[in-house]
């Protein structure tokens, strides 16, 4: 079976996590001393996925740093680092990389989120739906209670914070080799807007729905909360030994 390579989109500024972004990019924002990058990367590995394309843009310097400085962490992955702008959004990113991404079929995520979705399951669905794209799907839970009332007013259930009913994007994504006919180079391109958006009109967007951990890392008490997880223990996404 072929392995794809896996894009890992690393260049944002992280705005809403200014706190430990503003001398460092997002994806090196330490979860129990290492960056999240590390563990999204150790995911992937331990399903036998180690051939790297990081996504560089603010402070990407730092992310080249760190593994050139700790050759002992990175000693079984082939890596990639590619600059691929400073403001470019998303869709300009990927297609960037494109001439670094040999093969059929080629994973992508962001560097900014966790989960113990099994990779392998993942690829083997993609390639048995056909499609040009497949996504992860996840229902976190809410931030904020549901309340639910009749038509006088009176509250008639109170939910704490209840799991998402539809599904979002985790993530986590599979794609074909011809998607990147659907970016540009454009600075503008948000890939999960119009690209993605056609993918689906043309029914070639699949769904892998997890039903397990996700957690992204947006804000603060994101940060504050992933690290409260591996300090108790318990790390749903530590999936490797």
């Amino acid at each position: 079976m072929e392995k794809p390579k896996i894009v890992i989109l690393c260049g944002g500024e992280g705005t809403r996590l200014r706190e430990e972004t503003e001398f460092k990019p997002k994806p090196m924002v330490t979860i129990g001393g290492m960056p999240i990058l590390w563990h999204i990367m150790k995911i992937y590995s331990h399903y036998g996925f180690d051939d790297f394309v990081l996504c560089l843009g603010y402070k990407g310097e730092i992310i080249e740093q760190f593994f050139h400085n700790n050759p002992a962490i990175n000693s079984k992955w082939n890596m990639t680092f590619v600059n691929t702008g400073l403001k470019a959004q998303t869709g300009t990113r990927v297609k960037r990389v494109e001439k670094y991404v040999n093969g059929d079929t080629f994973m992508l995520t962001y560097g900014d989120g966790l989960s113990n979705v099994n990779i392998k399951e993942l690829f083997e669905f993609h390639l048995k739906k056909e499609k040009i794209g497949t996504l992860t799907g996840v229902q976190p839970h809410t931030r904020w209670g549901i309340v639910k009332a009749d038509e006088n007013g009176i509250i008639t259930d109170f939910l704490e914070k209840p799991k998402i009913q539809d599904h979002i994007n985790g993530g986590f994504y599979c794609f074909k080799k011809e998607f990147f006919d659907y970016l540009s180079e454009d600075e503008d391109c948000i890939m999960e807007t119009k690209p993605l958006q056609i993918l689906a009109k043309e029914r070639q967007f699949a769904m892998f729905k997890h039903d397990g951990f996700w957690h992204g890392m947006d804000t603060y008490k994101d940060y504050l909360d992933l690290n409260k997880i591996w300090d108790d223990g318990n790390v749903p996404w530590k999936v490797w030994k």
